[in-house]
């Protein structure tokens, strides 16, 4: 009878587990099905002049740096002399057309002298970069090749919350590796990201995997796998990947143009939170709050004024402030659209014409890219670009610099992509900021530990910021 019990017992959890696995998803077919439009990217970046005492492509705040320290053997003689080497990256991408054109992440193929495909049948060919797009982290390339596998698109406005989802990359430089995982959250917001509706998974994305295609269950690619939120600097179980619709949008733009145009209507917008709503007449937090007007900008063409929350833009709905720069920027330049205001209590319609943001001058255009020294960031963190003569006019100013990108100590001030470096104080003394090449000349006068205050424009508001300590030497 014992052994009759046993049985039975033994009976039921097994068909208990069997009905449990037939629930859970089998990816494999997935995988069969699309792998093999799924391709591995090699870059190599040729740095010249480094220092041998740190022949390391990382600052010496960067963990990595530390740990490459570690296992590298002592420097020789000639120790200090200035020399070239190559930096060396991996990344993913997905091919979308049968003739090679491959989608992937701008910061995969940033700055990179060469780029180099391989697919999973081992074949291996040079790539050329047809654009890419700071802003959005999409880029395009294009082998020389004819009847390669291709992806299938999908919608991300059909993704649910829960949803399964799975990603093939080369995390760690692992060919092909395959992960999974589900939907955690659409239309996130990142901070200094302005024009993507992130979805956000819990698949395990690391580095390697930027610029693989992430699949909903049907086959079909809803997102490029584009960064994480990391403390280690490995996967915690948060990800975020580009939607596919804005990633295609982008590339059809690069493919016919080399570039990417985008709308602006010239505000300055913050938050609305609840007691702000309680002081408007707000029913509810919504909306983007105009905090200041650009002069001589679209906003202030159409009669929007500070204190104005702005509920709709061209019959879109902006639940939150994050909402407004994807809205406008999606907008084509030179439209016409109705703003739905809300302004002293009472909801109030504008008609603005839309104009066009200026472009990022460190977009590779078709054909092209940036050199590897306007990428690199200056001593204090930062990657600047100098205004054109149009945008200064403007402005209404005869200097400046464009905050292009934010690393190390930089990050951890209130400085945003877009602001707009005015001087640099020094010893009582404000120097206007005119070129890139001045800004590093004054950087290379001051210590490694050196505070350094700078004068930032943000909008009409200006403003000083001080960044604690150098990132090491240029």
């Amino acid at each position: 009878m014992k052994r009759f019990f046993t049985f039975v017992l033994f009976f039921v959890f097994s068909v208990g587990a069997i009905a449990q696995a037939r629930n859970l998803p089998d990816f494999a077919d997935l995988v069969d099905k699309h792998g093999a439009a799924v391709v591995n990217i090699s870059t190599t970046q040729v740095i010249k002049g480094r220092n041998q005492a740190s022949p390391f492509p990382f600052d010496e705040d960067d963990p990595m740096y530390d740990l490459f320290r570690r296992f590298m053997p002592p420097q020789g003689p000639g120790r200090g002399a200035p020399r070239d080497f190559e930096h060396r990256s991996l990344g993913s991408g997905f091919i979308i057309s049968a003739d090679g054109f491959i989608l992937t992440n701008a910061h995969v193929v940033d700055a990179a002298d060469e780029v180099v495909v391989k697919l999973t049948d081992k074949r291996e060919f040079r790539a050329k970069v047809i654009g890419a797009d700071k802003r959005t982290d999409v880029a395009l390339i294009k082998i020389e090749a004819s009847a390669l596998p291709t992806v299938k698109l999908g919608d991300p406005a059909g993704l649910r919350v829960g949803e399964w989802v799975l990603a093939i990359g080369a995390p760690f430089g692992f060919d092909n590796s395959v992960t999974a995982g589900i939907v955690s959250a659409k239309g996130r917001s990142l901070p200094q990201e302005n024009f993507v509706p992130f979805i956000q998974t819990d698949v395990a994305i690391n580095p390697g995997n930027s610029g693989g295609p992430l699949f909903n269950m049907k086959g079909e690619v809803v997102g490029i796998n584009s960064q994480i939120y990391s403390r280690s600097g490995g996967f915690m179980g948060i990800s975020f990947a580009i939607p596919i619709d804005l990633a295609m949008d982008i590339q059809n733009q690069l493919r016919s143009g080399g570039r990417v145009s985008r709308g602006r209507m010239g505000v300055v917008i913050q938050e609305v939170t609840k007691e702000l709503a309680d002081s408007f007449g707000l029913q509810k937090p919504q909306g983007a709050l105009v905090s200041a007007i650009e002069k001589g900008g679209p906003a202030e063409k159409a009669g929007v004024e500070p204190g104005d929350v702005i509920l709709r833009f061209d019959g879109k709905p902006i639940a939150n402030s994050s909402d407004l720069p994807k809205v406008v920027a999606a907008t084509r330049p030179g439209s016409k659209v109705t703003v739905g205001l809300w302004r002293k209590g009472a909801a109030k319609d504008i008609d603005l014409v839309v104009a066009e943001l200026p472009s990022d001058e460190r977009q590779a255009a078709r054909g092209q890219r940036a050199k590897p020294a306007e990428q690199a960031a200056n001593r204090l963190g930062l990657v600047v670009s100098e205004l054109t003569a149009e945008q200064r006019r403007e402005l209404k100013i005869t200097g400046g610099l464009v905050i292009e990108d934010i690393r190390g100590n930089a990050a951890r001030t209130d400085l945003q992509r877009g602001d707009i470096l005015l001087a640099l104080i020094s010893k009582g003394t404000s120097t206007e900021l005119r070129t890139v090449d001045q800004l590093n000349r004054m950087l290379s006068q001051f210590d490694k530990s050196a505070n350094i205050t700078l004068l930032v424009r943000r909008g009409e508001v200006q403003t000083f910021v001080t960044i604690k300590g150098m990132n090491g030497d240029k």
